[in-house]
Order: structure tokens, then sequence, then C-alpha cells
């Protein structure tokens, strides 16, 4: 079994056969999926697509590239959507100073919030960080203790080891398979298969081979082949923890 912890099924390229593509993944062994929100409207999504499909989880929240968007409002309608029915996370949030969507005084104050939204609910954080990860550890250290998961790691090993030492996960997704992605197989090998988690991030980051094509769940095996290679740990024993991670990390049945 294996368990795609970070994809966005809600979005418009799985409008057209979102249920063959829950039910190719179903087919390949990924028996979870975490629908991760990164609007109001695509976290209301994540939650009904959570309703509809027993095997799909939700995780709300408000990416930094709407971060612009975020106001009092924002968070309580935030609120309320965490409290529905499968929803086991907030986020994603976080910090991106590479394409500077919104500005960055409102991302952090955005990320503050739902740093805040989850730790009153008791639910786990999913971080998103691109080229801020000094900023962004100031914050999450801040905040200790705190469950979070970094998500698509892109850092270096200065930050990942950061992350390990207050106790946070680790997610890579598919890009890890890419022919120059040398310096993201070297972080995965450091990084404790203990604290390991798998996600496609679909429909974004297809591995190589598929690169240029739309990702989906299923893709999370070739993933978790890559980690198996990199690691010289069998195929069965990185399925197994890194399933173990997520159900106890998001509190799956």
């Amino acid at each position: 079994m294996l368990i795609d912890t970070h994809c966005h099924l809600d979005f418009p390229a799985f409008g057209p056969d979102r249920d063959s593509v829950i039910q190719r993944a179903l087919d390949a062994g990924i028996n979870y999926f975490i629908n991760i929100g990164a609007t109001l409207e695509s976290s209301q999504a994540a939650c009904a697509l959570a309703s509809k499909y027993p095997q799909v989880y939700a995780s709300v929240g408000v990416h930094p590239h709407d971060a612009d968007t975020f106001d009092s409002a924002a968070e309580d309608r935030l609120r309320k959507l965490a409290a529905e029915k499968k929803v086991v996370a907030i986020g994603e949030t976080g910090l991106d100073y590479y394409r500077n969507l919104s500005s960055p005084e409102k991302q952090k104050q955005a990320f503050l919030k739902q740093i805040a939204l989850a730790k009153e609910l008791n639910l786990p954080l999913v971080v998103h960080c691109r080229q801020a990860e000094q900023e962004l550890m100031l914050i999450l250290k801040a905040a200790l203790p705190l469950r979070a998961v970094v998500h698509c790691f892109s850092g270096d090993e200065v930050f990942l080891k950061e992350c390990l030492a207050s106790g946070f996960f680790i997610s890579y997704t598919c890009n890890i398979t890419y022919k120059k992605a040398a310096s993201l197989r070297e972080m995965a090998s450091l990084t404790p298969l203990d604290k390991l988690m798998l996600e496609t991030d679909a429909p974004y980051l297809s591995p190589e081979g598929f690169r240029g094509q739309r990702n989906e769940p299923a893709q999370i095996k070739l993933l978790a082949n890559e980690v198996s290679r990199i690691k010289g740990i069998s195929f069965e024993k990185i399925a197994s923890q890194t399933t173990q991670n997520a159900k106890d990390f998001f509190k799956l049945p």
C-alpha cells in the first residue's frame, strides 16, 4: 500500500477523467490520497472530493501565492472548512520568494495565521517553501511544538537538518527522478525513513520519462521505486514505512 500525501485532484486538469485517475491509482496500490487546498475555493473542493471518494482526505489552506487574499473573513471561512469531516491538515501554506505572487509581508501574515489555526485545532501543517528557507525556519521554530511536513522538499542539507531537528517530516515528489536532480536525491538519501513521506503534487512534476504530461497519483509507485534505489532499501520497506508515517501524521484510519 502507498499513500499520495499531496495532490490536487480538484484542479481542472482532472475534470474530464477524475474517476479514472483515482481508479488507476487504486489499481496501482495507492489506497489513500490527501487532496491539498491551495485557495479557499480549492479547499472547499477538496472537502467535496473527500465526501465523494472514501479514499480521499482533505487539507485546507491558502497557498503563499494567494496570501494577498487572506484577511479575517478568509481566516473565518478556513476555520469552518477545517471542521469538515475528513479534513486532516491545514495547508498548504508557507513562503514562496521565488515567484512572489503575493507580497512577502502578506505571505508571512497568512502563514502565521494558518500556523495558529493548526495549533488551535490540533491539526498538522502542510508547509510550502521556495527560496525562503531561513525566514520560514525562524517562523516555524517560534511556533514549536508543531506537527509539520515540508512538502516537495527543495532545500539544502542545512535546511534539511533544521527541519529534522524540529521534528518535521520531509516529503519528496517525482522531481527526484529528474536527470539534473542529484542534489535532491542526496537529500532523500539523508532523510531518515521514519521521517519521510511520498507525494506527487499532481498534476505537477511528472516523473522522468513523463515530463510535459499531467502527473497523477498512480505515479507515486515510480517515486517509491526511486527512493528504494537511492536508499538501497526494498520497495516493500519503503512502501510500508512511508505509509505508516503518513497514517500516523494525518491520523488516517
